[in-house]
């Protein structure tokens, strides 16, 4: 058998990596379209954040926010008032780590440029409150969040974020790591030689000391392979000396990311909620 048909990993139903360094993906990624026709009270549309790599994000506004377009007939509200912001960044194994890292602060530096109302997307200019900038993410978007938080905690203020929910983090240690997750970052990062104490997935074993935000909700899920690391890492933050407020929500009966396998569940809809509150609280703030 040649190196063109010999497989290295085999992560179905995910990938597979071949000896000769060919990387099959096994899940066709379908693209939606933005659109300026509202969706659950929603228009969406796409913008550039880095033309030297191709790389864009999606912008999410409130039907009844600033658009620059005629106004739509009314929709239902959508459960947070807020603009909302999700980027695309080049993905593992075929862009190592930490790329993944780089380009989503390209996308924080960014959004940050309309700070002052002159940026170059009028949406964000028009809209956005800069007062209340929140990070999320789900598995390694968790894990990305987080490190994105750390780096607004290094530059001083000049990257003020108000909060941060993880949902799910992908966090791994010697302690609790996870055959499956740890293979998969491997993968993700040949070019580490620290494994699971490499700083950027043993985020529990790192100082959190300098989180750049104020308030932190961490949710896991009781049959989550990684629910342990999302507990710790609670703990952790509550012990750095980092001045802000850490909570967990756990969802018992559920395993990792189900909210968005099974989005319409009830569960799935307790979580969207306890994330609602905790954006539209400002007790802490």
């Amino acid at each position: 058998m040649d190196s063109d048909s010999e497989i290295e990993y085999d992560y179905y139903p995910r990938f597979r990596v071949y000896k000769n360094g060919r990387i099959e993906r096994l899940v066709t990624e379908t693209f939606v379209t933005p659109s300026l026709s509202p969706q659950n009270g929603i228009v969406s549309k796409d913008a550039v954040y880095s033309p030297k790599k191709n790389l864009s994000l999606r912008i999410y506004l409130p039907q009844k926010a600033e658009t620059g377009e005629e106004k739509k007939e009314e929709a239902p509200t959508p459960p947070v008032d807020c603009i909302a912001v999700s980027v695309d960044y080049r993905l593992a194994p075929e862009h190592p780590i930490p790329i993944a890292y780089e380009d989503s602060w390209d996308a924080v530096e960014w959004i940050f440029r309309h700070i002052s109302g002159s940026g170059p997307e009028d949406w964000l200019n028009e809209n956005a409150d800069f007062g209340r900038v929140f990070l999320a993410g789900d598995s390694a978007g968790a894990n990305i969040a987080h490190h994105m938080g750390m780096r607004a905690g290094k530059e001083r203020g000049e990257f003020k974020i108000s909060g941060m929910t993880l949902f799910h983090p992908f966090f791994l240690s010697k302690v609790g790591g996870v055959g499956y997750f740890e293979g998969l970052w491997d993968i993700a990062s040949p070019n580490s030689d620290k494994e699971v104490v490499d700083p950027w997935i043993n985020v529990v074993g790192s100082d959190l000391s300098g989180l750049g935000c104020g308030r932190v909700l961490v949710m896991v899920a009781g049959k989550d392979a990684l629910a342990r690391e999302g507990w710790v890492y609670a703990e952790e933050l509550e012990k750095s000396g980092w001045e802000g407020k850490v909570e967990v929500m756990e969802t018992r009966g559920e395993g990792h990311v189900f909210h968005l396998r099974n989005p319409d569940s009830d569960r799935a809809r307790v979580v969207v909620q306890r994330f609602a509150e905790f954006f539209k609280d400002k007790t802490e703030e």
